[in-house]
């Protein structure tokens, strides 16, 4: 039996514990949830998360990360991308961190913010972690969600990594018959699909909101199935665009699954919370009690839910101005949640740019 830690109980966290213990290994994971532990430790279950999913016994929760974190032979972190730096800096704490005993690999999705612009998640650990970690953390990924790989839906995952022996380990330690997980080098190409699909997304679910809708002039609705396949393929090319600027190593990490394979499920399935974003500022007009962007990211707790795209498309849009790269979709999120501009002035001025 192998000992597990993983930080963070929500949707993602939960289904990739259940996956581990169900195949025999002891799992503790981390909630500073008084409700989440309960349910978890008493009833089986993460109910807030994850309705109607049995999890097994061998699967426990903790709200004291010293206890989850040390003495594991892996360490996942699952903690939203806002607060990934804070949680990452109490593990120093831990002895079997201190000594590079323990294997981590990280789920979170997203950039990190530094004095010198946002960053890739992992090069920003490396910064905080001791040195035994630099370059053998191992980036976890691919088209997926909790509610379906919880439920013993066939899916597939990217595990990237420096370290081919560590990206081995983590993937003996997930892969299973329904999960299927596959290695990679291209740390950072994964990272950035990863992370920017998510921008692409919330946009997908505003055009497929918009395409029913007649216009307010009573107009014919000009948006389909084609424009959104549309909107896909131009929103792939700019993850491409961003992550070869920010290093990645191999194209075709972009038309795998890490690639175009993550892009469309988070843009075309029910379970999306980028997709439902994009939909609600469309049929709940959610940005009305939002200034801006920043505005949205201080208060997102309010939304009921956590859309990883909108603090990404702030993070995009200074990457794209660092790199000088052309970028209207991700730009026109960007203004749309700055309160700059109106959702269908963007997507109008967006097929005019593609003419």
């Amino acid at each position: 039996m192998t000992k597990i830690g993983i930080l963070g109980a929500g949707a993602w966290g939960t289904a990739v514990a259940k996956v581990i213990a169900e195949k025999g290994n002891d799992v503790l994971i981390w909630s500073h949830s008084k409700a989440v532990l309960e349910d978890v430790n008493q009833r089986h279950t993460n109910s807030r998360y994850l309705p109607d999913v049995v999890l097994p016994n061998n699967l426990q929760a903790c709200d004291d990360i010293n206890e989850v974190v040390n003495g594991k032979e892996y360490l996942i972190l699952a903690t939203p991308s806002l607060y990934l730096l804070d949680t990452a800096k109490q593990l120093l704490t831990a002895p079997s961190i201190r000594e590079g005993e323990t294997a981590i690999a990280v789920i979170t999705k997203g950039f990190l913010p530094s004095p010198k612009g946002p960053r890739l998640i992992l090069e920003t650990l490396e910064d905080y972690l001791p040195g035994f970690y630099r370059q053998s953390l191992v980036y976890i990924a691919g088209p997926s969600h909790a509610e379906e790989v919880s439920r013993g839906k066939v899916t597939g995952l990217i595990a990237a990594s420096e370290s081919p022996k560590n990206s081995i380990r983590f993937r003996n330690l997930l892969k299973s018959p329904r999960l299927l997980v596959f290695s990679s080098l291209d740390v950072r190409g994964v990272q950035v699909a990863a992370a920017a699909k998510n921008v692409i997304a919330i946009t997908f679910g505003m055009l497929d909101a918009l395409k029913n809708r007649t216009t307010s002039s009573g107009a014919e609705d000009i948006f389909g199935d084609g424009t959104e396949s549309l909107l896909l393929a131009a929103g792939l090319n700019e993850i491409q665009t961003l992550g070869m600027a920010m290093g990645a190593t191999h194209p075709e990490t972009f038309t795998s699954i890490s690639g175009v394979g993550d892009l469309d499920v988070t843009c075309r399935s029910v379970f999306g919370r980028n997709r439902r974003f994009g939909r609600e500022i469309i049929e709940k007009n959610i940005l009305k009690p939002f200034a801006g962007l920043d505005d949205i990211i201080d208060r997102i707790a309010e939304i009921g839910y956590l859309p990883e795209g909108v603090v990404a498309a702030k993070h995009i849009k200074a990457l794209g101005e660092k790199f000088k790269l052309k970028m209207p979709i991700s730009t026109g999120l960007y203004q749309i949640l700055n309160r700059e501009i109106e959702p269908q002035e963007f997507l109008n001025s967006f097929l005019e740019e593609m003419q």
